[in-house]
């Protein structure tokens, strides 16, 4: 299941490329970055899926250990994408809204290395979750969610 997952991807980011490369020709620069940042907001848009009944369990949901860990481990195959999604610049473009700081642009090395933590700490988390203990399960909870956090604090506008 595993590799099935990391396989459809991996095949999704190499199209997806591909097809915006080829769409990108006819863009113009901003609707080249409009094309990115709503490449970047469903992506995380999927993130979220994913985390949500994570979360709801770490907040008292039924627990589900398969949906745990089939969550987590779309999660750390998604995160694999995050560095990709991000490396088009878009801060020349004010009329765009977005909620990635002009920051981001500056440490692609550091994207790299925070979706590399979030892709470890969901595989941990997923490992955890394949016990199917619930009480070890949510303890391992507070690591996945910190890589989410570890990003949005540093890159992302704070919307509270």
């Amino acid at each position: 299941m595993k590799k099935f997952v990391v396989l459809a991807s991996a095949i999704m980011v190499a199209l997806s490329g591909v097809t915006f490369t080829a769409v990108a020709q006819d863009m113009t620069p901003e609707q080249q970055a409009a094309a990115a940042i709503d490449t970047r907001k469903s992506l995380f848009k999927v993130l979220r899926f994913n985390l949500g009944p994570i979360a709801g369990m770490a907040r008292g949901a039924p627990f589900d250990a398969e949906v745990a860990e089939r969550n987590a481990r779309r999660i750390a195959s998604l995160a694999t994408m995050i560095p990709e999604v991000l490396a088009h610049d878009t801060s020349d473009f004010d009329n765009i809204e977005t909620t990635a700081l002009d920051i981001i642009w500056d440490n692609q090395d550091d994207i790299a290395a925070k979706a590399q933590a979030l892709m470890d700490n969901a595989n941990a988390f997923a490992d955890v979750a394949a016990g199917g203990d619930m009480a070890a399960t949510l303890g391992a909870f507070r690591q996945l969610g910190g890589s989410c956090g570890n990003c949005h604090d540093t890159y992302r506008v704070d919307e509270d």
